[in-house]
């Protein structure tokens, strides 16, 4: 029984015995063997329904296009319909992290659900049952403030919110399963329930807590751990807070998360995420979880204390396992026994602390196994680093949609993102990529193929069999794509599977320079070997379009409908436009006009005076020129920058705040003035042992402090 698109259905040879249907499966199944000899787009369809319930492909490939498949046999027993038995064996539950919903999600959240979706997709197509689940987190502070703020209730403010993500999500054509939200009353209750199971069995306690508060990351920090006296985190302000709150003991389960980590190497991905982990927060020590709040009434209430309302991590991180069915109670649903553990959790790698420490260590506390991997991707930045709205360099979805298309905005993000390292994006680098990878690349192949065969041979051609040495070297390139992008994804190197499938197309448009088509084209006695060339271009360009469907599904099938199986359409689709860079970014500029900054009418600052010192406490500090011999950004940390200073015969290692205003390759060289007598203390994990002299303005810019002339390194500063 044949369940796949109905395009194809007309493709297929028909079974002696059986009949090949549209439509549900049904159980009456062919029997016996048949041998289907089809192109690769007909083999890719059935594998990807994988004709389950049905039969499933026994023997290995015949030939190039030729597969046996085994139809159930009587006295096979019965079957399960919905999914034969070796698919059984797989499924595959793929998380994001919860969007959090106060406000409208730009391009770099986005990010992260067109990637997952990719991935869910191409394990989909690989025969796995795949659950694909996304959402938004709905609790906390920041929300609260915000709504009041609207003049509207925090549940008023939050089913906007996350109508606004869904319909972001929905337009970037994401195949989710599950949007999960944390007001959603089966969650609330089963976070309560979570709760009061860790504080019965003694995991949460109640004590207060006393620190520093940042709002926005709803986050408490220690003195020792702000930068520049603000949030490590987001670099916004903080304040002294104290409270009554439950905490969670950590501590108690940090030697078996670390004996599972050593023994799980997989578990942590990028491994540079792993190191950072286990030797800035698990090594050293953990502090126990501050788990619920009393100081805002947003959240889910702790129900034997309704005072308190659980803290967002508690709260957030659950919807892992209540969006499949977990109950705290013991009875959890038959698809949590399916699905859990998760396969891949995706999240930013901003978020990874909690997803690789905190969550995990909840899971042991609960008895329940850990996910397979959580994978920490980099960040989506534009051009002058991170996007946030108070920097003004936000992009967003709907409106880069708006421009290019929804599968060219899927091309960008996917294919500009390297595996471990921050990507950018600009409005100059999505026209030179549509241009060049997208219209010339991809789409004129597709036109100048779909073209020459109704030319030449009124919309249909077939393989007359003249070949030449130039058509295998092609064939071994298609060969090797599938295999390749299966490698790249078997990794979750999504950019470089995306580039693998256009390697391909770029030896598409080589191979028609080198067969001339157009030449053939002239020569009736030719006339068999350019239907030949046409058809290895069909079948070519067919398999790439195929491995594209993950990343590009709508233009993987606007290719296929139009090179059907060596009968094209009458007419080729324009798949991308050329856009003229000028004209794009006189558009940009009319949707968002540069606010001229006002300037200061007078180059002076004031400053708030300090006591006076004596002339003997301004002798107790040791300044000297250094120069900077090597530098390289804080890991831990988005604001630090620790560099290798030398002061004369030795070298100090320094960590300054000054990574939004240096790069670690501008900082080497510069010789700069040290205070090299000032206490060593850490810095976001990292020692540092003097400090640079920088000078700031009325705006935040820093500048480093040089000598105004060659100064040899350790020269005295008095």
């Amino acid at each position: 029984s044949y369940s796949g698109p109905p395009r194809y259905r007309a493709l297929l040879p028909a079974v002696a015995g059986g009949t090949f249907v549209n439509g549900p499966r049904k159980t009456n199944a062919a029997y016996g063997v048949a041998c289907f000899s089809f192109g690769p787009i007909i083999y890719y369809t059935l594998e990807n329904y994988n004709l389950c319930g049905v039969g499933r492909l026994d023997e290995s490939r015949v030939n190039a296009y030729t597969y046996i498949i085994r139809m159930p046999q009587k006295g096979d027993g019965k079957r399960d319909l919905n999914m034969c038995q070796d698919c059984k064996k797989k499924p595959y539950y793929i998380t994001t992290a919860i969007a959090y919903a106060s406000g409208k999600p730009h391009i770099g959240n986005t990010y992260e659900i067109v990637l997952a979706d990719s991935i869910a997709r191409y394990k989909r197509a690989q025969g796995y049952d795949v659950f694909f689940q996304t959402g938004t987190d709905e609790h906390g502070q920041k929300i609260e403030e915000k709504a009041e703020a609207a003049g509207i209730t925090p549940k008023e403010f939050v089913d906007k919110a996350a109508g606004e993500i869904k319909r972001i999500w929905d337009l970037m054509n994401t195949s989710y399963d599950k949007f999960i939200r944390t007001t959603d009353a089966d969650h609330e209750a089963q976070v309560q329930k979570i709760f009061k199971k860790l504080y019965d069995q003694g995991d949460i306690y109640k004590g207060a807590y006393e620190g520093l508060y940042c709002t926005p990351c709803e986050s408490f920090w220690t003195p020792s751990q702000l930068v520049d006296g603000k949030c490590p985190d987001c670099g916004r302000e903080v304040k002294p807070a104290k409270e009554e709150a439950y905490f969670f003991r950590m501590s108690k389960y940090a030697p078996q998360l670390i004996e599972y980590i050593n023994s799980h190497p997989e578990f942590i991905q990028p491994v540079s995420r792993k190191n950072e982990m286990m030797n800035n927060f698990l090594l050293p020590g953990l502090q126990d979880l501050c788990v619920s709040r009393t100081s805002f009434k947003w959240g889910i209430p702790v129900d034997f204390d309704p005072k308190h309302v659980v803290y967002v991590w508690l709260d957030a991180l659950t919807n892992y396992i209540t969006g499949i069915g977990y109950d705290a109670d013991g009875n959890s649903t038959e698809q949590f026994g399916k699905l859990w553990p998760a396969d891949l959790h995706l999240i930013g790698k901003d978020i990874i602390r909690f997803h690789t420490i905190y969550w995990p260590i909840f899971l042991m506390a609960l008895d329940l196994p850990l996910p397979k991997q959580v994978f920490g991707h980099p960040w989506l930045l534009q051009g002058d680093g991170k996007m946030s709205k108070s920097k003004g360099n936000v992009l967003y979805a709907d409106e880069l949609v708006d421009f290019f298309g929804v599968d060219a905005v899927r091309y960008f993000v996917l294919h500009e993102m390297p595996f471990e390292n921050d990507g950018v994006i600009s409005w100059e680098l999505m026209v030179e990529r549509l241009n060049s990878d997208l219209a010339n690349t991809l789409g004129n192949l597709v036109n100048r193929t779909v073209s020459m065969t109704n030319k030449y041979f009124g919309g249909t051609v077939e393989d007359k069999g003249v070949v030449e040495d130039v058509d295998a070297e092609l064939k071994a390139v298609v060969e090797n794509a599938s295999k390749a992008v299966d490698a790249k994804m078997a990794d979750l190197r999504v950019a470089d599977a995306i580039t693998e499938i256009f390697n391909l197309f770029k030896r598409c448009n080589k191979y028609i320079d080198e067969t001339t088509p157009w030449v053939l084209g002239k020569d009736e006695s030719k006339k068999d070997r350019l239907s030949t060339v046409l058809w290895n271009l069909i079948q070519s360009i067919s398999e790439g379009a195929r491995l594209l469907e993950s990343f590009m599904p709508s233009t993987s099938k606007k290719i296929l409908e139009q090179l059907g199986n060596g009968h094209v359409t009458e007419k080729p689709e324009i798949l991308f436009q050329r856009m003229d860079l000028e004209e794009v970014m006189k558009k940009v500029e009319e949707l968002h006009p540069k606010v001229e900054e006002k300037k200061e009418e007078e180059a002076v600052i004031d400053i708030e005076p300090k006591d006076e010192i004596t002339f003997e406490q301004f002798g107790a500090m040791q300044f000297q020129v250094g120069e900077i011999i090597a530098c390289e950004a804080v890991k831990k940390s988005k604001k630090l920058l620790c560099s290798q200073v030398k002061v004369g015969s030795q070298v100090k290692q320094i960590v300054s705040g000054i990574k939004a205003h240096y790069t670690p390759e501008e900082m080497v060289g510069k010789k700069v003035m040290v205070l090299v007598n000032l206490k060593p203390a850490k810095l976001a994990g990292v020692l540092s042992e003097g400090m640079l002299l920088c000078a700031e303005d009325a705006e935040g810019n820093l500048a480093l402090m040089t000598p105004e002339k060659e100064m040899p390194d350790g020269a005295e500063i008095c």
